[in-house]
């Protein structure tokens, strides 16, 4: 029950990954420090207040960055295998030791490294809509709300980790079917 527990936490932190990806490392990094949280062995960096800084200038910097139009989009490039990278770290920090060092890492990619590529996918590509219809103007909304939602994602993930997992995966398969329409709707006049 505590494995299941863990990996819906990672799911949530995963998430919160594919939409900033130094915000969950943050918000673990300062509940190892205020006592909140215990990582998992090996993950006992997070509690170094150095680390907890560095961290917090990672997300100042990447909060900014998303807030300057067309970098925003650069920004993405890199953000990618990065969110998928954080969202495999968070998984693998919150699994504590029940399951074999193999199955522990296969869980992590598959389920954080996973969760944060939908979502991180996702987000590219209602930016790529955003930058084609508004020219990159309204591309600050929808960094606030993916800010937003990292904070949300990271906090709820430790405090109701099965209702958060649920609420990501409804909203990968909502957000999964809006960009594809929006695909659809985009390319049939063309024809």
């Amino acid at each position: 029950m505590e494995t299941i527990l863990a990996l819906c936490i990672g799911v949530g932190l995963s998430a919160a990954c594919g939409f900033r990806v130094f915000v969950p490392l943050l918000v673990m990094s300062i509940a190892t420090l205020m006592g909140w949280y215990e990582p998992a062995k090996g993950f006992e960096w997070l509690a170094m207040p150095t680390v907890c800084a560095a961290l917090g200038f990672a997300t100042i910097c990447e909060v900014a960055a998303y807030y300057v139009p067309w970098v925003d989009n650069l920004l993405d490039t890199v953000a990618t295998p990065a969110a998928v990278i954080a969202g495999t770290l968070t998984t693998m920090a919150v699994i504590s030791g029940e399951m074999s060092q193999f199955a522990t890492w296969a869980a992590a990619i598959i389920v954080g490294g996973g969760t944060a590529g939908a979502v991180q996918l996702n987000t590219v590509a209602l930016r790529g809509i955003s930058t084609a219809t508004t020219g990159g103007l309204g591309n600050f909304m929808i960094a606030t709300g993916e800010l937003i939602g990292s904070i949300l994602l990271s906090v709820l993930a430790f405090v109701i980790p099965v209702a958060i997992t649920v609420l990501v995966i409804v909203f990968v398969v909502v957000a999964v079917r809006w960009v594809r329409a929006n695909k659809r709707k985009n390319i049939s006049p063309s024809l």
